[in-house]
């Protein structure tokens, strides 16, 4: 773990360094590039070689798609606890997509023109669910789930399978529940090619949604324009700021939470307080030996982990801006005056008895998030984004007559003559 003070000479530039932008490496740039054109070129072929390549698994393109009979052994093997877990959470996620979707509405204007905003749901959508060290069966269900709430009719769900072309049935089980209707063996940026631009096999989406590693956060944004994104999401990322009223434990364990996603995850902590600091990494190595991915943890834990010792808690805050956490952990004894200072940050834990494995899991919102900096651009994952906006224009002689003199003005201005008279030949008879 990197543990800096603020009286440390290198402390500074370390800080300075935490603003950060989400900008590509020009490696997993060109490397994207090149598995995007490989799937426009030679579709199914390509994701065929492609899953070989970088997953180990040697699938057809009629063995693309989970079979139903795949399904249907999943959910014979799934626990009752699974199960119970899964609708509590789809529960949760389904009431707090409800408050979040846009409704239909209509106003008069100044001019008397009825205008307004209708909301549909996107016709097919695809979702990205990692695989690789763990069933990821929660971002099944907060993808989507999302998805299903907003009455999108056709969810195709993408998820890198075994080396034996098998797909955790858990994670199968999740999907289904959640709501979707296709579900196809593959992962990384091949994945979000094959959903943006199609192939034989498959259809190509509306919007594509969900976190992935730095490959596929790449490819979902070399494919804007092709297809719409919901945001960037990347690796999972932390930033607990406390004060003195921080529980050493609680925090301790929710920084080995997140480490234990392993890969590029970043682990922040920053208190003003340094008996704290000190007591936190003690709990750190006492519940450390106590975890079964402690080496993954390490490896976090070494080389994406730092603990600042602040000067001061508004210090504080404006290094949380600046790095724009994923999760953003607020631990302190005056919430009122801080809360509101908080500008940039994907989500908001508030005290010592919120922590984020609640919002992975069941609390409703979703925990796909903006990592790398991005949430300065971008929010989290919401029911709003799987719907359609399209605004809506009616007016009469009455409207129409109130509004020609500005339409003329604007039509004088920007030289086109053809716009003033197909509003006035509408009053001529």
């Amino acid at each position: 773990m990197k543990i800096l003070s603020h009286s440390d000479p290198g402390y500074q530039a370390f800080v300075r360094r935490l603003n950060r932008r989400a900008i590509p490496e020009a490696g997993v740039r060109d490397l994207v590039g090149e598995i995007i054109a490989q799937v426009a070129a030679k579709g199914d072929e390509a994701l065929v070689t492609l899953t070989k390549r970088f997953d180990g698994a040697t699938l057809k393109p009629k063995s693309l798609f989970v079979t139903e009979a795949e399904m249907a052994a999943a959910e014979k093997s799934v626990s009752r606890a699974t199960r119970s877990a899964i609708s509590r959470s789809l529960k949760n996620i389904h009431a707090f997509a409800k408050h979040s979707l846009r409704k239909d509405w209509s106003m008069k204007n100044a001019e008397g023109a009825t205008v307004g905003e209708r909301f549909t749901p996107f016709d097919r959508v695809g979702v990205y669910v990692p695989g690789g060290k763990a069933p990821l069966v929660s971002t099944a269900l907060m993808t989507a789930g999302f998805a299903k709430a907003a009455g999108v009719p056709e969810i195709i769900a993408a998820t890198p399978c075994a080396t034996d072309g098998s797909v955790n049935p858990s994670l199968l089980y999740a999907l289904k529940q959640a709501g979707a209707t296709e579900i196809v063996k593959i992962g990384g940026a091949q994945a979000i090619a094959a959903l943006a631009l199609g192939t034989k096999s498959i259809r190509p989406v509306d919007r594509i949604f969900g976190p992935g590693n730095r490959f596929v956060v790449e490819a979902k944004r070399q494919l804007v324009g092709a297809v719409s994104i919901d945001l960037l999401p990347g690796p999972s990322e932390i930033l607990i700021l406390a004060d003195k009223s921080g529980n050493p434990d609680f925090i301790a364990a929710d920084l080995l939470a997140q480490a234990e996603h392993g890969g590029d995850s970043v682990v922040g902590f920053a208190t003003d307080s340094k008996a704290l600091l000190n007591r936190v990494v003690s709990s750190i190595e006492k519940q450390l030996p106590l975890l079964s991915r402690g080496k993954i943890i390490r490896n976090v834990l070494k080389t994406g982990t730092f603990l600042l010792h602040l000067k001061s808690f508004e210090e504080g805050i404006a290094i949380s801006n600046a790095f724009c956490p994923e999760h953003l952990s607020l631990i302190t004894a005056n919430e009122k005056r801080w809360l509101p200072k908080v500008r940039t940050a994907g989500a908001i834990y508030l005290g010592n008895f919120s922590p984020v494995a609640v919002g992975d899991f069941l609390a409703g919102p979703s925990h796909t998030l903006p990592t790398g900096g991005a949430g300065r651009s971008f929010s989290g994952l919401r029911a709003d984004q799987f719907q359609r906006r399209t605004s809506i224009v009616r007016l009469d002689k009455k409207s129409i007559k109130a509004s020609l003199a500005v339409v003329e003005e604007f039509a004088r201005i920007e030289g086109l003559d053809a716009h003033g008279r197909s509003t006035s030949i509408r009053l001529e008879s």
